[in-house]
């Protein structure tokens, strides 16, 4: 005999189904966009707190980190049937230049981190390193 099925279970393989939904372990999508002279880092954190986002220079890369919680209290016992929502910690790190904290700027608005900074400046061609390729 087969097992009968629930509407839990129906439920269960809908969410599964790969053309009712796509998951993706890239929490952080990030556009960079090249000005004259800096560059912009939007990173996308829907959900997030302001008070939740640490920024963090170090050797001249920038690390983003985030963290969430779940909304859930102890008290408020939910009969979830399916969950999606992301709880926890994320992080990504940029490499920036030889630059200081003094020269990034941030906002947040709209779950939309946008981080400036400047390009470094190059000034004697004969600083520039170049790497030889091989046959």
């Amino acid at each position: 005999m087969f097992p009968k099925l629930t509407k839990f279970d129906v439920l269960d393989d809908m969410f599964n189904d790969s053309f009712f939904t796509k998951r993706e372990s890239n929490i952080m999508k990030t556009d960079i966009i090249e000005k004259e002279n800096s560059y912009i880092l939007k990173i996308d954190l829907p959900g997030y707190k302001k008070e939740d986002i640490k920024l963090q220079l170090n050797d001249g890369y920038l690390t983003v980190s985030a963290s969430t919680s779940s909304e859930i209290n102890e008290n408020e016992k939910e009969n979830y049937i399916h969950k999606e929502r992301f709880y926890g910690k994320s992080s990504r790190s940029f490499y920036v230049g030889n630059i200081t904290q003094e020269d990034i700027n941030a906002s947040f608005k709209d779950g939309i981190l946008s981080i400036t900074f400047p390009k470094e400046d190059i000034k004697d061609e004969e600083n520039k390193k170049y790497i030889e390729i091989s046959d």
